[in-house]
């Protein structure tokens, strides 16, 4: 008999440039071996140096997208990209109400380029209606303390009491991750309800390609899981991917800007 196809969904936005949101998750799914499917959220105008500009799709398309996807295709693990506003947040959390499978949110608020995708209105929404249908939250150090409304975390150990103070909000496991710090070395702290938490650090590459990072980092992770692999074997698998992509991403001539990572990596040879 064949092996069932291993499938995942991301609800993110579009980055024209190529380096971030639904362009990224699905390199990164086809890269790990997974199927990808798609629900876009916003049109993004963006490339390596800035977001220029962008249209959100109307509710009522997101949610069509979703249930026509869902209806026939059998999606293992959904990542959560950039949601943008309350009203395309409502409609998601309804939608995947029923989904059993697991649900990986990226609390994606800033770009690389510094510029907003989730409108202010929205972190309330995000709080109240994602974060508790949530398998794994994965907010880098700004986007934790702006959940919280705190300063951001200096220390592995005030990452893990924002960690902790994260879990309370409903995820059953939230990944703080430490690519913002200061330092040579960069410390992600995964906090559950269940399993032991990790701690897992990389030294820092001197580069400035690092476009997608986020929304690398979460799909590897829906993908490792679509795949059958437990919260900690996912995390630590989509860990090392990324460090490599990283590692790989000035391979890449990609714009003049922040330039992505190598999806691609162990491919393209």
């Amino acid at each position: 008999m064949m092996r069932p196809t291993s499938i995942a969904l991301t609800i993110a936005g579009s980055d024209s440039g190529g380096g971030a949101g639904i362009q990224a998750d699905l390199k990164a799914f086809s890269a790990l071996g997974v199927f990808g499917t798609s629900v876009i959220t916003a049109i993004t105008a963006q490339n390596t140096c800035a977001v220029t500009a962008v249209h959100e799709v109307p509710a009522n398309i997101v949610a069509a997208q979703i249930e026509t996807v869902l209806s026939d295709i059998p999606v293992s693990a959904i990542k959560l990209g950039m949601l943008f506003s309350p009203g395309i947040i409502t409609v998601v959390a309804k939608e995947l109400a029923d989904f059993k499978g697991p649900i990986i949110t990226d609390p994606v608020m800033i770009a690389k380029s510094g510029d907003a995708l989730l409108q202010d209105e929205a972190i309330h929404a995000l709080s109240e209606q994602i974060v508790p249908i949530t398998t794994l939250l994965t907010p880098n150090l700004p986007e934790a303390a702006r959940l919280l409304g705190k300063d951001e975390a200096t220390t592995t150990n005030a990452m893990s009491e924002q960690g902790k103070a994260l879990l309370a909000m409903g995820p059953k496991a939230v990944l703080i991750k430490g690519g913002h710090s200061a330092g040579a070395t960069c410390t992600d702290v995964l906090i559950s309800t269940s399993d032991i938490g990790l701690e897992l650090s990389a030294k820092r590459v001197q580069t400035q390609n690092t476009h997608g990072t986020g929304c690398t980092y979460s799909a590897s992770i829906a993908a490792h899981m679509a795949q059958g692999q437990s919260l900690n074997e996912a995390v630590a698998n989509a860990h090392d991917y990324l460090q490599k992509a990283i590692q790989a991403a000035d391979k890449l001539t990609i714009g003049s800007g922040h330039g992505p990572v190598h999806h691609f990596h162990e491919q393209w040879k």
